[in-house]
């Protein structure tokens, strides 16, 4: 072997790709993306190894298509049914295929080896190129040290120096950030090489290798070079190496070694499984899974070896020579796959698996990349030629598997020409980061000759596209819901999984399935307050024929839609549902539609309904709706007295204080009918109900009497003409409130007394003077109504006439007398007496009523001789008591007068006589002057105790300008003298005290 000198590797230029992911996802299910051309891949290497040469001629073979059919392979034949019934399982995982300069760099070559560190990725060529990508497929360097395939690669872990494998027997180690570089030829064809731990911080700069020589090698740096131990050697090609802490994990022809670098000892030996194929074909793969755990794949194999210790023995010499660990196979399970590769499953299981076993599931299982064998190996030595061909190689799987062996799931990738490759062809290995908004995180890498797949665990929001894609979208939007703010930041276009995008996308499922009842309950959850998003869904729903399914939820505030969706929906319920209409009139707010358009579109149904238009009959079911209806809209239109008709007809019980409210009697001045009926028939159904105290007076009749001025008297009659008994009960209030206000229908009043109110005609013939005499004498003749004719009559002047009506017809000697006293006639008497002079029975009657009227004497002097008048006795009786019992009533009434006069007599004249004080300041009433002037003014006193100035009284101006001696002299000569002078002023005022007359006339307050 030569030794070691540093090299400086060719760097190529590096491709830009302004697209550095590519929109290529596999989801388990999901449709295919779209395919992208790939060149057929040529190969530049000129290595004389066959497996070079096979690889070269698959490349050649690579079809143009790139068919991307997402995750899990479709069921063919009788089973794809069976498997549509089957509900599909979340899948775990998510892939993309990796996008931006890879695209291009995999259509010229073909991917052979891969490492992973730090975010960043050696992808190693078949013509012997290495470049380093990160994860979104920028290019960060390219560079080529070797002239054949890279068959394997190494990060260390600082992502500094990559080490790469070739089959053109060389090992390279390259620094990406400095000029260091190592180059080893190692003469055969090298098939794996691995880094000791921190070989960045490390001098020694040591690493193993191995290949098809069959010699495991360990190679470090020293003063004079490299130094390089064989480690093994001897049992066939060394296919894999890992190297983990100090312990050294490799595979060759016979199985897997572990070589221990601190105690220089090999620590175990296992056994390649029986009958496995062969390993150049299905290769092995080692991963170290912790410090103490180690993982083999091989073919379809998978053991689990776990590294402890070994305890202390009793004998310390026995000890010496034994390794200081010891290997325990923990597991091993066959599959019904080769393996192309194994890591640990860091990942977290679906949603849809039991919550209670995810986590231990988790934390012991595998993600293997598994690989479906297209041949059988047992008959390699066939000459048949149909059988010697290469068959058609099946997708690869991503499976995850637990430690014993039981699948969890299983995702068949979708790569480019995955036909033609064989279980060697495809490399995976492991993406370490913290899962954060914005990173890449952990995941996994998969490469095939021609694809770079992305393997991620699924999130909430991938979680939520499943949903989405697998029409669970209730479940979607309640998970949408739990988002927090940092989920909904994350770098990424999310409108897809926005809960207005999910619960639109859930809606048009919903209508489209014809699930319209559902679909609208979902639009308040959905459009909110946009209102845009409202009024597209609801033309939707209308033009489905299916508005009145969305109408519950639509909403009047918060937002408010434009006024034309709301009176397109009342349209909808004026045609289909007018009870709806009614209720919704009710229930909207008057603001969001335009009252007057849908008072027009109701009222012309309306009129095409078939109701009856008259007050005779009810309307019919239809009309009442649309009446009431009608009554609301122009009650909030505040056309109150549009109103008016249709809260009539419709018997609302608040019609008279709507009336009184919003002073509406103009308008009930052609709404008398309508009114006076709907307050009958309340009159009605309060004496039903048994509230016999409240149905005495008519609330209508009041308010059309009380309001004449704004509801004419004749307007109303000319209404009330073909209902009699309305009419008259508003002319007998409206005669009740002033006798006047209906004298021209007097005569008309008469005829409706004696239709509807025979027992008050009489009173009312009474009480008005309006009627005309003949004409109400021929309506009581008609009627026969006796008591009324000779009331008639006697008005008429006929009272002789009338008495005999009274005599013949009625026969009644009381209604005779009461008759003969109202007229105060004698003649009317005389016949009366005349009248009764053969009848004893009348002869009788009067005298129980004789009185100032009747002489009882000349009526019995009337009494024929031998006439026997029952009762006569009796009667005479009574008209002596009577007779002596006025003489006492009348002595007795002539005592207690006489004796009332005495008294009052003395009280006058005590009043009269008594004097009372006058002081000098005492005004006169007349002139409000002092009285005492001066000692010549001449005062008059009279009885009621006015004093006044002489002067000051009208008439006595001729005795006060006499000459004041001469007066006083009169007043001093003596009592007679002072009784006619007294005398003379009387005479002078006969009105006699001149302040009581004054205010009498009011004059004088």
């Amino acid at each position: 072997m030569a030794d070691a000198a540093p090299i400086d590797g060719p760097v190529l230029d590096p491709w830009q790709d302004p697209h550095p992911f590519s929109s290529d996802v596999l989801p388990n299910g999901s449709n295919p993306s779209e395919s992208v051309d790939s060149e057929n891949a040529t190969q530049e290497s000129e290595s004389g190894e066959d497996e070079s040469e096979s690889r070269e001629k698959d490349d050649d073979e690579e079809g143009e298509e790139d068919d991307v059919e997402g995750e899990g392979e479709e069921d063919e034949g009788e089973d794809e049914d069976d498997y549509e019934d089957e509900e599909e399982d979340e899948p775990t995982l998510k892939y993309e295929r990796m996008g931006g300069a890879v695209n291009d760099l995999l259509k010229k070559d073909s991917a052979s080896a891969l490492a992973v560190s730090n975010q960043l990725l050696a992808l190693g060529t078949h013509n012997g190129i290495v470049h380093i990508v990160d994860l979104t497929g920028k290019r960060i360097k390219s560079y080529k040290p070797h002239q054949a395939s890279v068959s394997d690669a190494e990060f260390d872990s600082t992502a500094d120096f990559v080490a790469t494998a070739s089959i053109d027997g060389q090992v390279v180690i390259q620094s990406l950030s400095t000029h260091e570089s190592y180059m080893f030829d190692m003469k055969r064809p090298i098939r794996t090489v691995a880094l000791e731990p921190n070989f960045a911080k490390k001098s020694t700069r040591s690493f193993v290798c191995g290949g098809m020589a069959g010699t495991l090698v360990l190679r470090e740096k020293g003063w004079l070079g490299h130094k390089e131990t064989v480690l093994h050697s001897g049992e066939g090609p060394v296919w894999h190496v890992r190297w983990r802490d100090r312990l050294i994990a490799w595979a060759n022809d016979s199985g897997v070694r572990i070589y221990d670098t601190q105690s220089q000892m090999r620590i175990t030996f296992i056994e390649r499984p029986a009958d496995s194929p062969r390993a150049d074909l299905f290769k092995c793969t080692l991963y170290w899974q912790d410090d103490t755990t180690l993982l083999i794949a091989w073919a379809d194999h998978i053991k689990i070896a776990h590294i402890r210790e070994r305890p202390p023995t009793a004998t310390a010499s026995g000890s010496s020579n034994q390794p200081p660990f010891i290997v325990e196979i923990t597991a091993a399970f066959q599959l019904d796959c080769m393996i192309s590769g194994i890591v640990s499953n860091s990942f977290s299981m679906p949603r849809s698996l039991d919550t209670s076993s995810v986590q231990d599931e988790t934390l012991s299982s595998f993600l293997i990349l598994a690989y479906q064998t297209p041949d059988t190996y047992g008959d390699e030595m066939t000459e048949d030629r149909t059988r010697q061909a290469r068959k058609t190689a099946e997708r690869p799987e991503l499976r995850i598997i637990t430690h014993t062996g039981e699948e969890l799931s299983a995702d068949a990738l979708g790569v480019t020409n995955y036909q033609a490759w064989s279980c060697n062809d495809y490399v995976m290995a492991e993406v370490d980061g913290p899962n954060l908004p914005g990173t890449s995180g952990r995941c996994h890498i998969v490469i095939s000759p021609k694809d770079i797949v992305i393997v991620r665990p699924r999130d909430r929001k991938d979680h939520i596209l499943w949903l989405v894609d697998h029409q669970r979208y209730d479940e979607a939007l309640d998970e949408v819901e739990k988002l927090d703010e940092d989920e909904c930041s994350a770098e990424g276009d999310q409108s897809e999984i926005s809960p207005i995008a999910i619960g639109e996308r859930y809606i048009r499922h919903l209508v489209a399935e014809g699930n319209f009842a559902k679909a609208a309950s979902l639009c308040p959850r959905v459009c909110s307050t946009d209102v845009e998003r409202w009024e597209s869904w609801i033309f939707v729903f209308a033009q489905s024929q299916q508005l009145q399914t969305i109408i519950p939820h639509v909403p009047t505030e918060a937002p408010q839609l434009d006024h034309l969706v709301y009176e397109m929906i009342l349209a909808h319920f004026l045609v289909h549902d007018r009870q709806s209409l009614m209720r919704t009139i009710k229930e909207w707010p008057k603001s969001i539609y335009d009252i007057s358009t849908v008072i027009v579109a109701v009222q012309a149904e309306l009129e095409r309904s078939p109701s009856s238009s008259t007050s005779k009959s009810l309307p019919a079911p239809d009309a009442v709706i649309l009446m009431e209806c009608l009554a609301e809209l122009y009650t909030a239109n505040r056309q109150y007295g549009k109103a008016l008709p249709f809260f009539l007809r419709l018997r609302r019980q608040n019609v008279f204080e709507l009336i009184r409210e919003h002073n509406l009697f103009t308008d009930v001045k052609d709404q008398v009918l309508l009114l006076i009926e709907f307050d009958q028939e309340l009159l009605e159904r309060r004496k039903q109900e048994g509230a016999e105290g409240e149905v005495t007076s008519s609330e209508a009749i009041a308010l059309l009497v009380d309001h004449i001025h704004s509801i004419p008297i004749v307007r109303v009659v000319q209404q009330l003409r073909d209902r009699p008994f309305y009419l008259f009960l508003y002319l007998d209030a409206l005669f009740k409130k002033d006798s006047q206000l209906g004298s021209e229908f007097a005569d008309l009043q008469v005829t409706l007394f004696a239709e509807f109110a025979t027992h008050r005609l009489i009173d009312y013939l009474r009480a008005s003077t309006s009627y005309n005499l003949e004409a109400a004498y021929n309506e009581c003749k008609n009627r026969d109504l006796v008591t009324e004719m000779v009331f008639l009559l006697g008005r008429m002047g006929n009272n002789k006439k009338a008495l005999t009506l009274i005599i013949e017809r009625l026969g009644d000697v009381h209604m005779a007398i009461e008759f003969a006293k109202e007229q105060s006639d004698d003649d009317l008497w005389e016949d009366l007496l005349k009248y009764s002079e053969t009848r004893p029975t009348f002869i009788r009657g009067l005298l129980e009523n004789v009185g100032a009227e009747i002489d009882p004497i000349r009526l019995i002097r009337r009494i024929k001789n031998g006439l026997e008048i029952p009762g006569l006795k009796e009667a005479l009786i009574k008209i002596l008591h009577d007779f002596h019992l006025q003489i006492s009533l009348m002595e007795g009434c002539q005592t207690i007068l006489n004796g009332d006069s005495s008294d009052l007599a003395k009280t006058r004249s005590k009043g009269q006589n008594s004097g009372f004080f006058m002081k000098s300041r005492t005004m006169c009433v007349l002139c409000t002057q002092p009285l005492q002037r001066s000692p010549q003014d001449l005062l008059l006193l009279f009885l009621c105790h006015h004093v006044v100035h002489a002067s000051c009284v009208d008439g006595m101006t001729d005795i006060y300008n006499e000459e004041p001696s001469e007066g006083i002299n009169v007043l001093v000569s003596g009592v007679s003298a002072k009784i006619a002078f007294a005398s003379v002023i009387r005479a002078k005022i006969p009105q006699g005290c001149p302040v009581c007359y004054r205010r009498s006339e009011g004059n004088l307050m």
